[in-house]
């Protein structure tokens, strides 16, 4: 019996928003499935940053010191990863964090 045979795989429960689109300040505009939408600022987004930089992975302790994002902080672009996620390019030169659906519905708050 091999390692793969012992993991146990759970289908994503979460369901991908409608919408997602870049605001004038910089944020993101999020339209989900029966009408709940929510406007996420830059600052709050990367402050929620889920990578290995700014979460330890082990234990989910968050390491990115909020007073360290810069006030102007902006997104520059957004791109689609597989059909769960999205990955954000900050103005900051960060960009290795992965918003899955489940992180950007937390942070919407519906």
């Amino acid at each position: 019996m091999g390692l793969l045979d012992r993991i146990t795989f759970q289908k994503a429960t979460h369901v991908a928003p409608d919408a997602i689109d870049l605001t004038p300040e910089g944020g993101l505009h999020i339209a989900w499935p029966g009408g709940a939408s929510a406007t996420l600022t830059p600052f709050l987004l990367r402050d929620r940053c889920p990578c290995a930089s700014c979460v330890e992975e082990g234990t989910g302790k968050k390491l990115l010191d909020a007073s360290t994002i810069p006030a102007d902080i902006r997104i520059d672009s957004v791109q689609a990863v597989g059909n769960y996620a999205v990955q954000i390019f900050w103005s900051d030169g960060h960009s290795t964090g992965i918003y899955s659906w489940e992180t950007l519905r937390s942070a919407s708050g519906v």
